[in-house]
């Protein structure tokens, strides 16, 4: 009888870990890249006392670039079909101010449940914008340094690669041609020692109907200490189309800010035209009507080696209000596994 219990928990032990679903994803990249006028933070010697600190000066303009990521994914299945999931993220990044290699760490989780056209996700969330159909375009540059969307200057709920991430809620259903979506992110900030009210929100509709994709997105926050609990707000409209070896999205946004020199109208539009079977040519330009908005340009390549693997590069110049812009380019290697 002893025999029999021990085989039967053994046979249970290894059918619930036959069950389980772990996978792991990711990709690597490595190349070289320029900014001009590169500035960053690095080890400083105060001759005058023989400590040590950290100074913000001016670095190589050429450095090596570097990141490599490993998503952990863990699921289960219900008997009803309901699915659950969970991800984790190892990253590891060189410092874009000084050039050095930067240590990997794991993110903050994300939780998961999955059933038909619904998913609830809560933890370290992607909210509505950062989920949102065609937001972020084709960006060019093995580092994706150029963006339809650089005159944005609200800050959205985003999904943290490399921290903790906001403790938060996203919902989206898809029925259809349509698809929903809202998130909701609970925070409290104090000014001068009074509590205020940090949370944030915001809600999406997308609609696809043959190849165009129509999305748009509504938020709102009080999360940040140097508005006094003042109400800031972004809404985005983007289109996306695909006519055969070509590829490109509009972009519309206007963002209520805090500061009003950033307040006002972003535009922009990428593009993306497959020369051939294994190069694509990609453009993004994106621009605001504030004073102060970040003006993106320049375009970039990317020639597929098969198995994953390709060389990607680009070249553009980012220019804020009436600041010189300066040039940013970069080329290298991306392998997916």
């Amino acid at each position: 009888m002893k025999k029999l219990l021990i085989a039967s928990t053994a046979l249970v032990a290894t059918a619930s870990v036959a069950a389980a679903d772990v996978r792991f994803s990711g990709y690597g990249r490595f190349g070289i890249g320029y900014q001009e006028d590169r500035t960053g933070t690095v080890t400083n010697i105060d001759t005058a006392t023989g400590t040590t600190g950290t100074a913000t000066v001016d670095t190589d303009n050429t450095i090596l670039v570097s990141r490599f990521r490993l998503n952990i994914d863990g699921s289960a299945e219900t008997d009803g079909g309901v699915e659950f999931q969970a991800r984790v993220r190892l990253q590891a990044d060189d410092n874009s101010g000084n050039g050095e290699q930067e240590r990997a760490g794991l993110n903050g989780a994300r939780f998961s449940v999955i059933y038909g056209g619904l998913r609830v996700d809560a933890g370290n969330v992607a909210g509505s914008f950062d989920n949102l159909a065609n937001y972020f375009g084709n960006e060019p540059g093995l580092e994706e340094f150029l963006g339809q969307y650089s005159g944005v200057n609200y800050e959205f709920l985003e999904y943290t690669s490399t921290g903790s991430g906001a403790n938060a809620v996203f919902f989206q259903y898809a029925v259809g041609d349509f698809a929903f979506g809202a998130s909701y992110d609970q925070a409290t900030f104090a000014v001068d020692g009074v509590p205020q009210d940090g949370d944030r929100w915001d809600v999406s509709a997308t609609y696809t109907f043959n190849n165009i994709t129509a999305a748009l997105a509504y938020g709102e926050t009080k999360a940040t200490v140097n508005s006094n609990s003042e109400k800031q707000s972004l809404t985005v409209l983007t289109l996306g189309a695909e006519f055969g070896d070509f590829s490109g999205t509009l972009f519309v946004a206007d963002d209520d800010v805090v500061n009003a020199a950033e307040n006002g109208t972003a535009y922009g539009l990428s593009l993306a035209y497959n020369l051939g079977a294994a190069t694509t040519l990609q453009f993004a330009y994106g621009d605001g009507s504030a004073d102060e908005d970040e003006r993106n340009i320049g375009v970039g390549v990317i020639y597929d080696l098969g198995g994953g693997a390709s060389l990607r590069g680009g070249v553009g110049e980012i220019k804020t209000g009436d600041a010189d812009g300066r040039i940013r380019a970069d080329f290298g290697a991306q392998f997916n596994f």
